[in-house]
């Protein structure tokens, strides 16, 4: 018999949905054969019921988009939006924050602190500038640490060493709480394939921190 003093180690995973929206409570589509008792694993493939229920969602969704043109187009209070803009949405973001979060235990690497509410995802490597949403490219921390670190104040060197530029001192005259933690080991996540890469690292090093 297992022993049940000893909690067995088990990976707990989740699906991460983006960009979600949802149908009025109207044009929701009742399933027969749906029961409330069922909390997962329960699904439909892309032939009988669930090729049925695609046509379904096909239809409202052109139905909506078809219902807001028209209505568009037959307003009669003039312009209700400006001119229409691009925008590149950061896709992933949201996932990459939840995962990160997790994955430091919603601690800050470099102080420890357990305040979530003031705790950030950072992109070591910046999305803009070729970074991705990856684990490996992020760091739980501090917002004002986050700030400094985006800014070049401070990095992380492929050794997971915490490193803080002169530049503080110099420019701001101050500083000595940051400068505490010159040198520290940032707590990195258990899971190695979550660790920050030592690629990014470096990148930062060269391109952002400004020593």
């Amino acid at each position: 018999m297992p022993n049940p003093n000893v909690a067995d180690d088990f990976n707990i995973g989740c699906i991460l949905l983006e960009s979600p929206f949802f149908f009025e409570r109207a044009d929701w589509i009742p399933l027969p054969d749906w029961k409330r008792e069922i909390v997962r694993g329960r699904g439909y493939d892309s032939e009988g019921d669930g090729a049925g229920i695609w046509e379904r969602v096909s239809l409202l969704i052109n139905a909506r988009q078809v219902f807001e043109a028209e209505a568009s187009q037959m307003s009669d209070s003039g312009p209700r939006y400006g001119e229409p803009t691009t925008v590149l949405p950061r896709l992933g973001q949201g996932s990459f924050r939840l995962i990160v979060t997790d994955s430091y235990n919603r601690r800050c690497a470099f102080t420890d602190s357990p305040v979530l509410h003031v705790l950030e995802a950072a992109h070591i490597r910046p999305y803009g500038s070729g970074g991705t949403h990856a684990p490996t490219n992020g760091l739980l921390i501090r917002q004002d640490l986050h700030t400094l670190f985006d800014r070049g104040y401070m990095t992380v060197t492929p050794e997971h060493h915490v490193e803080v530029s002169s530049r503080i001192k110099r420019e701001f005259d101050n500083g000595r709480e940051y400068y505490a933690l010159h040198g520290k080991e940032i707590r990195v996540p258990q899971m190695v394939d979550r660790q920050p890469s030592a690629e990014s690292l470096q990148w930062h090093n060269e391109n952002v921190y400004r020593p």
